[in-house]
């Protein structure tokens, strides 16, 4: 985005979509599946992003994830959708955000890791599955938290 464009959407409340691209792989030549899956598609993605605003306000819910799968969904579905979510003043900083440079931000971060550590303590606690159970949760949460760790938190300058 340009020094102009960022100061006219700095000064119109950021009411006008920005310009630049659209993500990468679902540009306007996506071809769109039969109409019935468009609908669901379109559903699915009304429904990731109603997700990701009650994430918003509860900090066990991750936000981005839900973001990306709307985006996602709506790729396929919907292109003016799909334009909307990912130039969305609030929502769409994090989408473009892991679009450009596959940021997780350290707040993302803490939080993933601590629900997935309370999560894997509650269950081997709490609930005692078999051994094998408690080990393959275990492995899949370290998977997911070296993936998490090895991604960088802030985009680069």
């Amino acid at each position: 985005m340009s020094q102009a464009e960022k100061i006219k959407q700095a000064t119109d409340g950021g009411r006008s979509r920005p310009s630049g691209p659209t993500p990468a792989g679902t540009g306007d030549d996506t071809p769109m599946p039969a109409r019935p899956l468009r609908f669901v598609l379109m559903a699915l993605g009304g429904l990731f992003v109603a997700t990701a605003l009650v994430g918003i306000f509860l900090p066990i819910l991750p936000t981005t994830p839900f973001l990306l799968l709307a985006l996602w969904c709506f790729a396929r579905s919907s292109h003016p959708l799909r334009d909307w979510l990912f130039h969305h003043p609030r929502l769409g900083a994090s989408v473009r955000a892991w679009h450009d440079h596959q940021v997780v931000p350290v707040r993302a971060k803490i939080l993933a890791l601590a629900t997935m550590s309370a999560s894997f303590v509650y269950v081997a606690f709490f609930v005692q599955p078999p051994l094998y159970g408690t080990l393959g949760m275990g492995a899949a949460l370290v998977a997911v938290a070296v993936f998490l760790l090895s991604r960088p938190s802030r985009a680069p300058i």
